[in-house]
């Protein structure tokens, strides 16, 4: 794939991951059906009284864009092979489900179309409704004989694809997800891959087997970055839950994320060049959690001020050893680098490698100015710096931010 493809990739650092489907009444996550071994029958049920009536895509465009997120992904259909688009090759989908009745998936991409995000299509390869998809270790009828025919769900897969890369305008990420190597065969992924690949130029994909762009960690945050065999960097993102373990809403699961947790979060991944991909579950209505919003809300403040901060960075120079306690982002451009502070030092900070190499440093929520210490000629004893870092003088009291930083112009 051309290099060219990942820019924007690289520059936006920071993307909305959305589980969303029938499971949502459930309220027990997006793989209930596969945990309580539901038939479709049982399941049905979701599908009758599938009504969401507060859903409000603008309203999740506008916030996520306020965030500082440049993308967006979204569960066209997950596991359970519910559509939220008018799929022509199921009925199994939100405009046929009685309560429901429209295209949900048009309204979620135009409207961050519309916000000036990018479009992110998730697709999920096992569909448990499918007649002739493979019974496998995780499939709800897993007690029962294992089908064999697996041929017209492979033709299924593909015509589905073909119309998310054909009807919605340009879809520059594909996100492909739950394959596993007793499944291989049933994606035919080759085909597969030059079919989207004809249809979408410059579309990113990941998670088809042998095919993929990129890597994605799950709720997982490697501690040096992805790297090939050589040790290489390789283009990545992270994706990671809001609240508990669940993609999908989750009632009773009440661990949400703080807004300082999620900025951490974010800046333990561009720090090591890698992107954040952050999951909501919106609820059976169509909202999102209050929880969700909240600390949203809380991360749109602190990009209002750090953005810069972000966008277009990754992490430092190997001749730029972090700090204790904080992480570095680095934006090449500018050659400007950014000390995230996950605790906050007394006074003074240690900056190894950077002796003579900053011409000036401020913290970035104010633009005032960071001065090198002046070390007195009485009341110390010791060392105070070795004799490449640079040590700066700090405010006395913490920034009121959930997650200071200072800018360092090199």
């Amino acid at each position: 794939m051309m290099q060219k493809n990942f820019d924007w990739f690289h520059e936006a650092r920071f993307g909305l991951f959305l589980h969303w489907g029938v499971y949502a009444l459930g309220a027990r996550g997006e793989w209930q059906q596969s945990h309580e071994e539901l038939g479709d029958e049982d399941y049905r049920k979701y599908v009758e009284y599938f009504q969401p009536d507060l859903f409000d895509p603008a309203a999740w465009a506008r916030l996520a864009r306020a965030a500082g997120m440049k993308y967006m992904v979204i569960t066209a259909k997950h596991h359970d092979g519910f559509c939220l688009w008018d799929s022509q090759f199921t009925d199994y989908k939100a405009t046929a489900a009685p309560r429901c009745r429209r295209d949900l998936l048009r309204g979620i991409v135009d409207a961050f179309r519309a916000e000036g995000l990018k479009i992110g299509i998730y697709y999920s390869l096992p569909d448990w409704h499918h007649p002739n998809y493979v019974i496998d270790a995780r499939h709800p009828l897993r007690r029962h004989p294992a089908r064999c025919d697996f041929a017209p769900y492979t033709e299924y897969l593909h015509h589905q694809v073909r119309e998310l890369l054909t009807h919605y305008g340009q879809v520059d990420l594909l996100w492909f997800d739950g394959s596993y190597p007793e499944t291989e065969a049933v994606w035919d992924a080759p085909r597969l891959n030059a079919l989207i690949r004809r249809l979408q130029p410059n579309i990113l994909v990941n998670r088809l087997p042998g095919f993929s762009d990129f890597d994605s960690p799950e709720q997982a945050i490697p501690g040096e970055g992805v790297r090939d065999a050589a040790g290489n960097p390789l283009p990545w993102e992270g994706c990671q839950v809001f609240r508990g373990s669940a993609w999908g809403y989750s009632r009773d699961d009440d661990r949400c994320k703080s807004t300082g947790e999620v900025l951490e979060m974010l800046v333990r991944h561009v720090s090591r060049s890698g992107n954040l991909l952050l999951n909501v579950g919106p609820d059976g209505r169509g909202a999102f959690p209050d929880d969700s919003v909240n600390c949203l809300q809380g991360v749109a403040r602190w990009m209002t001020r750090h953005n810069r901060a972000i966008h277009g960075c990754s992490g430092a120079p190997e001749e730029f050893p972090e700090p204790k306690d904080c992480r570095y982002t680095w934006n090449p451009a500018t050659r400007t680098l950014y000390a995230h502070f996950f605790s906050w030092p007394d006074r003074r900070i240690l900056l190894p490698g950077l002796g003579d190499k900053v011409k000036y440093a401020q913290m970035l929520h104010d633009a005032s100015e960071l001065r090198p210490l002046q070390i007195p000629h009485t009341n110390v004893h010791g060392q105070l710096s070795a004799a490449d870092a640079l040590q700066l003088e700090l405010p006395v009291k913490r920034p009121d931010t959930p997650l200071p930083v200072a800018e360092l112009f090199l």
